[in-house]
């Protein structure tokens, strides 16, 4: 199982382990179909989410993501000011530098 638009990492993971890799899919598609949000709504969540966990990587997916889905740039930018009250200056404004990599690409 090649898939190219995976994250280098995540792709290797589904070419070498795709029984893994299909179980993981599977395991996000139940969380997905678990509550009440819509798709929209679910990306930025898994976005704030890749904020806080401070994952660059993860960040630039969902945002690469999220422009794919027609989240609008200023929509996926203020997940990042959101953050700064929370998780402090310094991670929200990493967060926007990881966003901007991508909108700004």
């Amino acid at each position: 199982m090649s898939d190219h638009s995976l994250p280098s990492g995540a792709g290797k993971v589904a070419e070498e382990y795709p029984a893994v890799w299909e179980a993981f899919e599977t395991l996000g598609q139940r969380c997905a179909e678990s509550g009440p949000l819509d798709a929209r709504t679910r990306r930025l969540v898994k976005l704030a989410l890749a904020a806080g966990a401070g994952s660059e990587g993860a960040v630039h997916s969902h945002v690469r993501r999220g422009l794919r889905e027609g989240i609008e740039p200023e929509a996926l930018r203020q997940v990042a000011l959101l953050a700064v009250p929370t998780l402090g200056l310094p991670a929200g404004v990493a967060s926007l530098t990881w966003i901007d990599d991508i909108v700004e690409s």
